[in-house]
Parts: C-alpha cells; sequence; structure tokens
C-alpha cells in the first residue's frame, strides 16, 4: 500500500513478432452473447535495424449484459436489464529505439473513446403519480481517455553498481460525460450534463542491484511521482431546489503523490532474508473558485513502513515464509469530495471531507513446495488497520427513485484476516488440475463496539482441469461461493444475504492451422440463478427488485485468431 503510479503492462512489438520475424501481427474477431457484442482487434508490429515499431487498434460493440431477471415491465419494478447499446475505440501505438546493446528509448501513445445509450425503464414511475413523476429517462455516457509515455530501458548483467533500470515519464486526459433528459408527468422535464476529469503527469523509477561479498543480495530501488489535476461540472436545466447550473459537484482539486523504497534480497545458505523500506507522501489541495457544496477539504501526510521478509528453503516440497509489513493508504479525491450518481443502477456516492489516512499492521505466514509433479502454497494472514478506509452504503433503497448512497468513512479500528491455499497438478504433458480456496473475515471496532465489515467477500472455491495438444484444447472450471451469512453483515435495517452458489465454466479451442486459433467458451453452463455479494452490498432484504442484480445466466463466447 502506499502512494505512486498504478502501472499496467500493455503489449510490446516483441509480442506479436515471432523469432526470426521482421513484420508480423496478429487478427482476432470475436462475439460474446453476455451483451451480445462484436469485438474486432488487429495488432502488427515490425523491425528494422535498431528500430522496432507496432500498432494495435480494437473496436467493440455490444449492448446491455444480460442477468436472469425476467421482469420486462417499462417501470421501477423492472428486474430485466434496460436497454443500452455501446462501442468502444481503442489504438495503441509504440516505437522503440535501441541505442545499443544495453539500452533502449521507448515512446508510448495510446487513446481510447467510447459511448454508451441507455433507455432507463427502470426510472419510469408507477400510478399514482404526482408532478414530477418520470414518465422516460435517457441517458447518454462517453469516455475519452489519451495517454502518452516516454521510457528508458537499461539492462547490462554485466555493469558493476546498476544491473537494470526502468524510467517512465507519463501524461494521461481522461474526461467521462454524462448526458440525461427526463421527462415528467406535469413538472417541467430537465437535463443533467455533467463531466468529470482527470489530467495526470507523472514518473517512475526503478533501479536494480545485484551485489557479491560476504552475502549475495539483490537490492531494489526507486522512486515515483504524479499530480493529476480533477475538476468536475454539473449541468443542465431545472436545477434542484436551491442549487443553480453550472456547479461543481466538488472542488477543483491537485492531487499529488510521492515515493520512494528500496528492499534488499539477501541470500544466506537456505534462508531469504528480505527487508524493505517506503516513503510516502500525498497532498490533497482543492481549490474553492467556484465550490459552493460547503468547506474544501485539504489534506496532506506522510508515512514511513517497513517490512521484513523471511523464506527458509528447507526442502524442494517445504519452504516456510512469514513477512512482518507496516502499511499507508492515502485518501484519494473522489473519497473525500467527489460525487457519482447512476439512477439507471439505482446507487450515487457522496465524499468525505473528513477522511483519514489508512494505517496497518500485517502479519503473514506461509508455506509452499513441490512434491513431485504437485506445486502448492498455503498463506494465512492477520492485518490490523487504524482508521481503516470502508465504501459503506450509508441510506437508500436501491431504486431510481430512492438510490442507495454509498460514502467512504473511517472505521477507527478494523481486524481482517484468513487464509488461502492453491494446488496446480501437471497430471502429465496434456492435462493439468488446479483447485484454491481463500477464506477471509473482518471486523470494525468503535467504541468498543465490534461490527461486521461488509466489503468482506465470502469463501470462495475454484477447481479446474485443462487439456493441451498442439491441436486441441479443452477446460474445465467449477467456482463454488459460500452464501453470504446474515451474521457478517452490519446493517441498520435487514440487508439481502445472497445464498451460496456453485458454476461450472468450459471452455474448448483448436487449432487446424499453425497460425489459426479457435476458441469457444460455454459460461454457468447449467444456468445457475445467483447474486455475487459485491453486487449487492447494501440491497434491502426488502426489495422487490432484488433479480435485478442477478449476475449473468448461462451465455458464450467464441473467437477466431489469425497471427501472421
Amino acid at each position: 500500500m502506499g502512494g505512486g503510479e498504478a502501472s499496467f503492462r500493455t503489449l510490446d512489438p516483441s509480442d506479436l513478432l515471432k523469432p526470426g520475424q521482421s513484420i508480423g501481427g496478429f487478427a482476432r474477431s470475436s462475439y460474446a452473447s453476455i451483451d451480445r457484442s462484436w469485438s474486432n482487434t488487429l495488432g502488427a508490429a515490425g523491425i528494422n535495424g535498431k528500430w522496432q515499431g507496432m500498432l494495435l487498434s480494437s473496436y467493440r460493440t455490444g449492448n446491455e449484459v444480460s442477468n436472469k431477471g425476467d421482469n420486462d415491465v417499462q417501470n421501477v419494478n423492472r428486474t430485466s436489464p434496460n436497454p443500452v447499446d455501446y462501442n468502444n475505440r481503442y489504438l495503441l501505438g509504440k516505437a522503440f529505439l535501441t541505442v545499443d546493446p544495453t539500452q533502449q528509448i521507448g515512446l508510448t501513445f495510446e487513446t481510447q473513446n467510447r459511448k454508451q445509450n441507455t433507455e432507463v425503464y427502470s426510472a419510469r414511475a408507477v400510478l399514482p403519480l404526482t408532478s414530477t413523476s418520470t414518465l422516460d429517462l435517457d441517458t447518454r455516457d462517453q469516455i475519452d481517455r489519451n495517454r502518452v509515455s516516454l521510457e528508458h530501458r537499461y539492462n547490462d548483467l554485466n555493469a558493476q553498481w546498476v544491473q537494470r533500470a526502468e524510467t517512465r515519464v507519463y501524461w494521461q486526459d481522461a474526461k467521462v460525460s454524462q448526458f440525461a433528459t427526463e421527462d415528467r408527468n406535469t413538472a417541467a422535464d430537465r437535463t443533467r450534463d455533467n463531466s468529470y476529469s482527470t489530467k495526470v503527469a507523472g514518473l517512475s523509477t526503478l533501479l536494480e542491484s545485484n551485489l557479491t561479498g560476504f552475502v549475495n543480495q539483490r537490492l531494489t530501488y526507486g522512486v515515483d511521482w504524479s499530480k493529476a489535476e480533477i475538476a468536475g461540472v454539473r449541468d443542465g436545466t431545472v436545477a434542484p431546489f436551491g442549487e443553480t447550473f453550472p456547479t461543481k459537484p466538488f472542488p477543483d482539486t491537485t492531487y499529488t503523490l510521492g515515493g520512494a523504497f528500496v528492499q534488499s534480497e539477501i541470500e544466506t545458505g537456505k534462508f531469504s532474508i528480505i527487508p524493505g523500506l517506503r516513503f510516502d507522501r500525498y497532498d490533497l489541495s482543492p481549490s474553492s473558485a467556484g465550490y459552493v457544496g460547503g468547506t474544501a477539504a485539504a489534506l496532506s501526510g506522510q508515512a514511513v513502513t517497513p517490512r521484513l521478509g523471511v523464506v527458509w528453503q528447507l526442502a524442494p516440497s517445504f519452504a516456510p515464509y512469514g513477512q512482518l509489513a507496516k502499511g499507508f493508504r492515502a485518501p484519494t479525491p473522489d473519497q473525500v469530495n467527489n460525487g457519482f450518481t447512476n439512477l439507471a443502477s439505482g446507487y450515487t456516492s457522496i465524499g468525505n471531507p473528513n477522511l483519514k489516512a489508512e494505517n496497518a499492521d500485517s502479519v503473514e505466514i506461509g508455506f509452499r513446495g513441490k512434491i513431485e509433479s504437485v506445486r502448492y502454497s498455503v498463506a494465512a494472514f492477520n492485518n490490523h488497520y487504524k482508521n481503516f478506509i470502508s465504501q459503506q452504503a450509508v441510506s437508500g433503497a436501491g431504486t431510481p427513485a430512492n438510490p442507495t448512497v454509498f460514502q467512504y468513512i473511517n472505521l477507527a479500528n478494523a481486524h481482517i484476516h484468513g487464509v488461502e491455499a492453491r494446488a496446480e497438478w501437471q497430471i502429465d504433458k496434456l492435462w493439468k488440475a488446479n483447485a484454491g480456496i481463500a477464506y477471509s473475515k473482518g471486523e470494525s471496532e468503535i467504541n468498543g463496539v465490534k461490527t461486521p465489515l461488509n466489503t468482506i467477500q465470502p469463501l470462495k472455491a475454484v477447481f479446474g482441469v485443462r487439456y493441451d495438444d498442439a491441436v486441441w484444447g479443452a477446460r474445465a472450471n467449477l467456482v463454488h461461493s459460500k452464501g453470504k451469512e446474515s451474521s457478517q453483515i452490519s446493517a441498520t435495517t435487514a440487508q439481502f444475504a445472497p445464498s451460496s452458489y456453485t458454476v461450472l465454466d468450459l471452455g474448448v479451442s483448436w487449432k487446424p492451422r499453425r497460425n489459426l486459433t479457435v476458441n469457444a467458451n460455454l459460461n454457468n453452463v447449467f444456468d445457475t440463478k445467483y447474486w455475487r455479494w459485491s453486487d449487492v452490498r447494501g440491497l434491502a432484504d426488502s426489495s422487490a427488485v432484488k433479480d435485478a442484480y442477478t449476475a449473468p445466466g448461462r451465455n458464450f463466447q467464441v473467437s477466431v485468431r489469425y497471427d501472421f
């Protein structure tokens, strides 16, 4: 935990080129019944001397995500999904120059545009009508995102001090636009035209040094920094009582994160000792200009968080390990001052200007190993938090007329503990099986009173088997989730507690030619009706539209990929 850049790796030219190729790529087309969507992707890469580059483009169009709701009425009692149509355009380009055998300089650009139209039948009122009853609600949403980054890569295993270094400077501009038109009974019709923008600039550097001497150790160290400018505007016609348009739903905010870290991996005999230290600094600076929603809360803080890990390579079949760590998580602008509304799904969120940074003390112990053709790992963790940041449902019924209101709050103290276990069995050259289970339990304590943490997911187990040869492949994946127990839900009113479920997914692949692959997946084979706890958290047990929150039933995906 801590400040810094959230890094997501995108494809490089080398990922599209086979050994010995100077030009290569792939074309892929797929269909998914879950939202009746078509997706087409084309990627091409080339290398010429010291230069290499790639372009990847995709286009996806689809509709609403299906569920198991079967009430198609066009009013607040609807449980079937509201009609949606969307399209998403994406383009990624990269260019690299090999300066010498140890260094590369790269330039990346990325752009995305997503548009979505929704006919919100579930917002329409039922009889008897009032003057402000909603007769029709339509929304148009759009996301635009553009990113540019410049990076330097260095690798030299024979260098004396630094053997590897990666530095990246990046800039991103993202904007979300939401437009809605509402036809009301006899009251004046109204529109809403909201926008949210984020401009981020940052840099990150990671270095690695392998040192030999009395003990062998690998040092990893670096810094990261980012500065985000965040702004939003609410506009439209017929503003709420006491409000005038345009207005700001939250103050324009500058959010700065900085961090530095160092970690050493020391090898001594059968023991690996891994000490680490990180420094984090955050500064959340809002501007009161044009903001009339209350006091614009400014926050800043810093923390030093050490950690220590030990691995004992007792035997290939049994290697115990342990870790002690301090943790730190800074509040984000949307948690502190922001708000978001999605009436189509019956929820809204509000900020909390009194939010504090979260601190944690964590302990993890476990063991892993390999016994013949079976790899396994078991881990138990015990985390204690101060000022734990948790998004809680604070009011509402989960309907468009009375949406559930979520807010991030500090829980004075929190305790989360659990266990995870995984195993993989290579049965033979063609068959492989895997299994995993995860269980956790959490509670918060305020004024000596302990209550369950609603963000904790129920026990989950996964079992899978896979077959692969040069032409055919097949997989089966079984997921079981325990139901959410009422005793593990904290609520002032009775909350809906979904029961346990088991879902089977199947898949096959076929390579009629070396460079042609066909995949087909059948998900939720038995058309099971179930709810994920993360989807219904905050939904009242008395809700008449529970089926609107069900997960998709039986659905399939097919795709064809050609590599050239």
